[in-house]
């Protein structure tokens, strides 16, 4: 099970103290706070794309590859890589050059973005949003696993006879999540791909991404990658602690009631109640986050949102601190002990890299196999012949 931070890169005015932070101290946090996930013992940090204030990450590839260097063992990710609007011949370059810099830390999620403006911003059109996800992904996996690509499309020019580079790591193309907090036509690629399926979960009653994760399960099976309970799942979370329960609802309040994302709207006790949103005590993040499997299944990969709405560098590497000394732990070893055998592991660049050579070595096997089936089959029917 691999837990981890996910950030969506908001300049947000702190409402306790009025004061906003310059976008060059929340790229510097931003930095500190990965730093700080891996140093508690977490395991993936990914962050978001945009191209509008009030976000600041508009390369998330420039940010991961200065972490990159900065930790050894943390996972780079992203919280949404736009499928729709970047291009992705650049797409297939940038994380593939990524995926070096880190030595194989470094897998993707490929979602649409909140954003309607940054469809005409970069030349599309928000109508066309599912049908530039569905081909745009398609010619991004012959980019990376084919060495000279041939293609026409509706979206872009032709390539013909093209090469990306760098190819990726060791062959291995990183691995992708397709993230969707409602189109089933997602969960559909996802499936169709093999790929991992990430479900936001922080807006959303459980119902809603119940039903999409159940259809994923479904595909995953019917297109031959494994039974239902193998696909790869991964889950977003939001949670505000501290060791008594109503100290973290007092200092998580006045955050949540002006945060542009869902501030002015339902009270942090109704938000609560219909989202994963847990503001409490480290035992009842445990008790909320150990339900998650009831809903879902068992699943693969859990990161949560900590340093939105204006919260402070300091309270959320205070945060951090209980989360990966107090409730990780904890989450991990209940939900790997609960996890069945033929349930794989939150996939990584060595586990991909292992996955490919056992297919070669079976597939070598199988020819090899198959030639001495042909050659015993081949001097059979001589001695019929010579006999005859």
């Amino acid at each position: 099970m691999q837990f981890g931070i996910f950030t969506v890169s908001d300049v947000t005015q702190d409402p306790t103290t009025g004061r906003t932070p310059s976008e060059g101290e929340r790229i510097k946090a931003i930095v500190e706070i990965a730093k700080k996930t891996e140093e508690v013992g977490m395991d993936v940090f990914a962050l978001g794309e945009h191209h509008n204030p009030p976000f600041f990450s508009s390369s998330p590839t420039t940010t991961l590859a200065y972490i990159a260097a900065q930790t050894e063992t943390l996972l780079l990710s992203t919280a949404t890589t736009l499928i729709t609007t970047n291009d992705p011949v650049k797409i297939a370059e940038d994380y593939a050059m990524l995926q070096h810099l880190a030595d194989g830390r470094v897998d993707l999620t490929m979602g649409r973005g909140n954003t309607g403006p940054v469809y005409p911003w970069f030349g599309k059109d928000i109508r066309d949003g599912i049908d530039l996800a569905l081909e745009n992904y398609a010619l991004l996996q012959k980019l990376w696993r084919e060495d000279f690509v041939d293609w026409q499309g509706k979206y872009r020019t032709p390539l013909q006879g093209f090469q990306s580079t760098p190819r990726p790591l060791d062959g291995v193309a990183p691995f992708v999540w397709h993230g969707s907090i409602r189109s089933p036509e997602i969960a559909e690629q996802a499936a169709f791909y093999g790929d991992g399926f990430f479900a936001n979960n922080i807006f959303w009653p459980k119902e809603h991404y119940m039903r999409l994760i159940a259809l994923y399960r479904q595909r995953f099976e019917h297109y031959g990658h494994g039974s239902a309970d193998q696909a790869i799942v991964g889950l977003g979370g939001q949670v505000f602690m501290a060791k008594n329960s109503q100290d973290a609802v007092d200092q998580f309040r006045p955050y949540f009631d002006n945060a542009p994302v869902y501030g002015h709207g339902p009270s942090l006790e109704e938000f609560t109640e219909m989202t994963p949103l847990t503001v409490g005590s480290p035992q009842q993040v445990i008790d909320r986050y150990m339900a998650m499997r009831e809903y879902y299944g068992d699943y693969q990969r859990q990161l949560f949102l900590m340093d939105h709405a204006g919260l402070p560098l300091k309270t959320v590497l205070e945060q951090l601190d209980i989360l990966g000394g107090e409730v990780v732990p904890v989450l991990r070893k209940e939900l790997d002990a609960k996890r069945p055998a033929h349930v794989p592991d939150g996939p990584t660049h060595a586990s991909l890299v292992a996955k490919r050579n056992a297919e070669r070595i079976a597939a070598r096997d199988a020819d090899a196999s198959d030639s001495v089936s042909t050659q015993k089959s081949g001097a059979a029917f001589g001695l019929v012949n010579k006999g005859a």
